[in-house]
């Protein structure tokens, strides 16, 4: 879709604790938007990110994920029915959401729905992932609830991942929601 505001960068934080020529220079990959900001319909795609031996090592060392399909590459080449390594999923799915997360002081996680591994992921695969804005609706006094999916791909565009998340975002005027929450 066209005639969205850009996201990232938008606006920044100004903290009252460090100089202010530090405090008045844009966060990097941060986001001031509220609830009223959230334009629904919105689409965003990240970069591509290779799933690298060592990244995955990594992730599975500190998960204490060691199962042969992505630990033992004797095991996955001779009995795996893949015949090589799978990245773990839940390596793809920390760094598919990653790739187009940002850092809104105003939204915090409340949840992922639909999270399914659709296709394997193995070492040296590249992956992106689109972020889909799908809705939102009041909810909280202080607070709208917001729902994007997230599309993981490898390769030259094979779906590998869905989820879809949900935040809860603080309103800008909360005023204006009076009587149309759930709660």
């Amino acid at each position: 879709m066209t005639g969205f505001a850009p996201t990232v960068g938008v606006a920044s934080t100004h903290p009252a604790n460090m100089p202010k020529d530090h405090a008045d220079l844009p966060v990097w990959n941060a986001e001031n938007w509220f609830y009223e900001d959230w334009p629904v319909g919105q689409k965003i795609r990240s970069l591509r990110r290779t799933m690298a031996e060592s990244d995955s090592h990594l992730f599975n060392a500190l998960v204490l994920d060691i199962h042969p399909y992505v630990q033992d590459q004797m095991f996955a080449e001779t009995e795996g029915i893949f015949g090589k390594r799978l990245v773990a999923g839940a390596f793809v799915f920390s760094a598919g959401l990653g790739l187009v997360a940002t850092n809104c002081v105003n939204a915090f996680s409340y949840g992922y729905d639909k999270l399914r591994f659709i296709k394997p992921v193995f070492i040296g695969d590249t992956i992106y992932s689109i972020r889909s804005n799908l809705d939102k609706k009041p909810r909280y006094k202080e607070m709208g609830l917001i729902r994007a999916s997230y599309e993981v791909f490898k390769g030259e565009g094979e779906l590998v991942l869905y989820c879809e998340h949900l935040q809860t975002v603080k309103y800008r005027n909360p005023a204006d929601f009076a009587g149309k929450t759930e709660r």
